[in-house]
């Protein structure tokens, strides 16, 4: 569609127009032109809104959707149009289905499914056949089928020369490793954060040891073999040191933050509710200020909802048996602007193109047209009404907001929220 955009500022450090409020016409998918009160002789729609901000389009670097096999769940369709109404132009899809993601057939499959929704999905395919962590999937299969990155979505590769091969054969295709980092061994039985609140409410600790051994772990064998890693979902003051160590010797490693350990703390948990159970869990203030610390000196590359739907069969149950997830897409951006400036938030929610080497697109005059529209000055509480998501396992319900995301414009559509 042909569009106007009315009197929007503009959030993007990389254009001439960075905030200025200023008016986009939008021809073919490509700006045209940008200035002051455009003229417009009934070509194209128009759009405007109260206290309107555009940015370059938002990219989620973790996301679980369920299809293929867990369509009770999310489906792709649905799961795309919450993303694109949460402002989200692309996402990374974990390939923690049923069957995993571990072949070029599956890539196929997904990629199809998503092929004329206004976000644009790309798949991380498994690092190991079944994310079992035994044998090696066929990682190049699966890059020429169009996955962007292989990793076993929320599983530590237990075997270190099972991941220091992958590591050497992705380079020959300059293909990114994700490796979340926890040692099974030390977790244990584990369910919540090692400290005060696990002991007074009796349950297993998972001490933050379990991530920052395998963090290092795996920096070691990044340094040893070269390529390109990227740690996800950091949750310890310790893990962030450790990062950032790694990137002053010069070693390729991104990582990234959930909204969820940003923004919460292990304090959730005193009621035993099972949308606080997470991996990894929940941590102290400590770690959580480090985590803010991390985002804003850099070391943190970026931010990502871990969006993972669970029905309510898995989910509210006795603590110690409910799986571990939350949705976050529809709340993570009210959750950040809470906690953080607003251009440090931009800034992490479009990093993720760069960390999967996806070309972003700066709003600039003949580039194409991939925008997140919202507002800043909103103040509000994330209710069961904000829910877009089939599965509604939102650790943020009674969350305080602050901005609210308007839409998105991406692929020649205009998504609103509402």
């Amino acid at each position: 569609m042909n569009l106007i955009i009315r009197k929007a500022t503009i959030v993007d450090p990389k254009s001439p127009f960075h905030n200025q409020t200023v008016d986009l016409k939008i021809t073919d998918n490509i700006i045209e032109e940008i200035g002051v009160s455009l003229l417009n002789i009934d070509t194209h729609q128009e759009f405007c809104h109260e206290n309107l901000h555009i940015s370059q389009g938002w990219f989620d670097t973790s996301v679980s959707l369920g299809e293929p096999g867990f369509e009770d769940r999310e489906t792709i369709n649905n799961g795309l149009m919450v993303a694109a109404k949460s402002g989200f132009t692309g996402i990374a899809l974990q390939p923690n289905s049923y069957p995993i993601l571990d072949n070029q057939s599956q890539i196929h499959f997904v990629k199809q499914k998503a092929a004329n929704s206004a976000t644009e999905l790309y798949p991380i395919g498994a690092l190991t056949n079944g994310s079992e962590g035994k044998d090696m999937a066929e990682l190049f299969d699966m890059k020429n089928a169009g996955a962007v990155a292989f990793g076993d979505y929320n599983k530590s590769i237990s075997n270190a020369n099972l991941l220091k091969i992958g590591l050497q054969y992705a380079q020959d295709f300059d293909g990114l490793v994700i490796a979340f980092s926890q040692d099974d061994n030390i977790k244990g039985n584990g369910v919540a954060n090692e400290g005060i609140v696990s002991t007074r409410l009796g349950l297993k600790g998972i001490p933050n040891l379990a991530e920052e051994l395998t963090v290092a772990r795996n920096l070691f064998l990044l340094d040893y073999t070269g390529g390109k890693l990227h740690i996800p979902t950091l949750s310890t003051a310790k893990s962030v040191a450790l990062i950032k160590e790694a990137k002053a010797k010069g070693l390729r490693v991104t990582c990234s933050v959930s909204v969820h350990h940003l923004v919460m703390t292990e304090e959730k948990l005193e009621g035993f509710d099972t949308r606080y159970k997470v991996l990894p869990p929940l941590r102290n203030e400590e770690d959580r200020q480090a985590l803010i610390k991390g985002v804003l000196d850099n070391t943190i590359d970026c931010i990502t909802s871990d969006h993972n739907p669970i029905d309510i069969e898995n989910k509210k149950r006795e603590f110690d048996l409910a799986k571990n997830g939350t949705i976050g897409l529809e709340s993570a951006f009210g959750a950040l602007l809470s906690v953080l400036p607003l251009e440090k938030v931009i800034e992490k929610l479009t990093f993720g193109r760069s960390v999967i080497n996806i070309e972003s697109q700066e709003i600039a005059k003949n580039k194409k047209a991939s925008f997140s529209l919202f507002t800043v000055n909103d103040a509000w509480t994330f209710e069961k009404e904000h829910l877009l998501s089939k599965s509604k396992n939102s650790a943020f319900l009674g969350q305080k907001m602050k901005g609210k995301v308007i839409g998105i414009y991406n692929q020649g559509k205009l998504i609103i929220n509402g």
